[in-house]
């Protein structure tokens, strides 16, 4: 199987697909994290900086329904100002944010070992 997948992909599409898949599952994170840095930025602001961060393109479905969301959850909050809609953070947003950055080590120390022992095994298999 390992050998398989290593022969379909090289190492630069595997990055890829990986950083996809980071990117999918925390993009509600990524998105109050550019709000933090970035007060009162809107929608649009939000893709070109994560065009340019990430060299992947979303699209402004996908961002918009997520503010939205966000905007319900009490996360951020949403102000029309002209025909832009700017978003800043609330108290409850900054809260999971300031969470979530506590939270990241943790992530990084079970990655890891979850890498590390696999990688070990795979190798063997290979």
């Amino acid at each position: 199987m390992i050998s398989m997948v290593k022969s379909y992909y090289d190492k630069d599409d595997i990055n890829k697909i990986i950083q996809r898949r980071f990117f999918r599952n925390f993009i509600d994170l990524l998105i109050l994290y550019e709000i933090y840095k970035t007060p009162f930025i809107g929608g649009y602001d939000i893709i070109v900086a994560f065009q340019k961060r990430f060299r992947s393109s979303i699209s402004p479905g996908t961002i918009y329904s997520i503010l939205y969301k966000l905007e319900r959850e009490g996360l951020i909050r949403g102000k029309n100002r002209g025909r832009k809609r700017i978003y800043t953070l609330t108290t409850k947003g900054e809260k999971l944010l300031k969470e979530s950055f506590k939270v990241q080590e943790n992530i990084k120390l079970i990655l890891s070992k979850i890498l590390i022992n696999n990688s070990t095994q795979i190798h063997d298999e290979v």
